[in-house]
């Protein structure tokens, strides 16, 4: 067991502690099973963080195997939440594991849009 593991099971993730309104966010949309609220450091215009509202996933690999339903409604509810705040068009990022730049170990999905920096997140195009 990594150290990261055991420290995520010590304490909750920030974004546990967002849902149970421990700490304040911008939340833009919010249902049973998700919360979306902008992101403290944005990467384009709309920088939006889609997080379920349950802790039993660390990324969208675990996700996808455990809760095939939820990720699919993670993203109709990115496509909504770029229909609301840009044209529709957007960017869906999932970063898994440190070396790909997660830093919170609860499953969430960046929704980009309205003109992502060329060097955010990775390449364009």
């Amino acid at each position: 067991m990594t150290d990261a593991t055991t420290h995520d099971q010590a304490e909750p993730s920030i974004f546990t502690r967002i849902i149970r309104r421990e700490i304040p966010a911008s939340v833009v949309a919010e249902d049973e099973h998700l919360i979306a609220f902008h992101d403290i450091a944005p990467q384009a215009p709309v920088h939006v963080l889609v997080v379920p509202k349950t802790e039993q996933y660390r990324d969208v690999v675990e996700l996808a195997a455990g809760d095939p339903a939820l990720l699919a409604e993670m993203v109709a509810f990115a496509h909504k939440i770029a229909r609301d705040l840009a044209d529709g068009d957007f960017r869906l990022v999932f970063n898994t594991g440190p070396e790909a730049g997660q830093t919170v170990f609860h499953v969430h999905a960046h929704v980009l849009a309205g003109g992502a920096k060329e060097d955010s997140l990775g390449t364009t195009g």
